[in-house]
This record gives structure tokens, C-alpha cells and sequence, in this order.
């Protein structure tokens, strides 16, 4: 039985998840699987990746073959690293203690990455928010200044249609 690592969509219209799947090659893609191994969620930003790593190494050494996008998980997550470094202490290059050493390297420059790139995310977003709200406020100051041209022209009427009154005025008791 040939099986693959594929996903499993879940979700509704244009919000779609996915699940981590083990299944028969010649099952559907959200027909019977083998075993859940994880979650793929590209709604989020940067995309949410839950994975069980002993899980899914067990089935790509066993021979399970992912899609594409599984293939570029799993290497993210770095089951092929492992894969890798399995298949250099299998070949006696180095021992499975030095294997670990640069998997647990690899994992903690991956992680520090990660973590830039999510607080230069926060940080765009802030100074764009910041931009808005500076926006926001040059418009208001705008509005605020045409309301005020807006009432003193009126107020500026006013006066001159008063003193259009008392000219008339003025003029009835001078003539008497």
C-alpha cells in the first residue's frame, strides 16, 4: 500500500485550514486517512504550523511520500534535516549525538529567524498604524479650520446684513 503525507481541507469559503494527513495514495483528498499528524492554518501571518516531528519522521522514513506543500512543511519544520543527518549516522559519518548537535543549531537559528521576522511584521504594522492615525489627525485639523472659515463667514454676514438694517434706519430718522 502506497501512502502519502498530504493535506485535508477544512474550513469554510475562502477561509480554508488544512489537517496533516497520513492516507492511501488512492484515497480522496478529504476521504479516509491513516492517521492525523498535524495542522496547516496559511490564514495567519506567517502561516501556523503544528506538527508532531516524531510522527511524521516515522512515516517519511518509512517511505510515505508528501506533496509539494507537505514536502516544504516538513522541511521548514525540519523532518528532512533529520532525515538527513539520520542517514549520515546510519552511513557512520558521525554519531547520532553530533546529529543532534546540529539539528538543535539548526533549530535554534530557525527559530531566532522566525522571531525577527514576526516582530518586523509588528513593527510594520504599528508604523502604519501610526501613519494612519497621523493622517486621521491632519484631516481633522483641516475640517476643523474650514468649519470655523465656515462660521465666521456666516457670523461676518450677520453683521453686514445688520448694519444693512440700521442703515435704513438711520436713514428714516435723519429724513424725519
Amino acid at each position: 500500500m502506497a501512502t502519502k503525507i498530504r493535506l485535508q481541507r477544512h474550513g469554510r469559503k475562502g477561509y480554508a485550514y488544512y489537517h496533516v494527513v497520513i492516507a492511501d495514495s488512492n484515497s480522496p483528498r478529504d476521504g479516509k486517512f491513516i492517521e492525523r499528524i498535524g495542522s496547516y492554518n496559511p490564514n495567519t501571518n506567517p502561516a501556523s504550523i503544528d506538527v508532531n516531528f516524531e510522527k511524521a519522521l516515522k512515516w517519511v522514513l518509512n517511505g510515505a511520500q508528501p506533496t509539494d506543500t507537505v514536502r516544504n512543511i516538513l522541511s521548514d519544520e525540519g523532518v528532512y534535516l533529520m532525515k538527513h543527518l539520520l542517514g549520515g549516522v546510519k552511513k557512520g559519518a558521525f554519531d547520532q549525538a553530533e546529529a543532534d548537535k546540529r539539528f538543535e543549531a539548526w533549530k535554534s537559528s530557525k527559530v531566532s529567524s522566525v522571531e525577527s521576522e514576526k516582530s518586523k511584521l509588528e513593527l510594520t504594522a504599528q508604523e502604519a498604524k501610526k501613519k494612519r492615525l497621523e493622517a486621521e489627525a491632519e484631516k481633522n485639523k483641516a475640517r476643523a479650520a474650514e468649519v470655523a472659515k465656515k462660521k465666521l463667514e456666516a457670523i461676518e454676514g450677520e453683521k453686514v446684513e445688520e448694519k444693512v438694517e440700521e442703515v435704513p434706519a438711520a436713514e428714516e430718522a435723519a429724513a424725519e
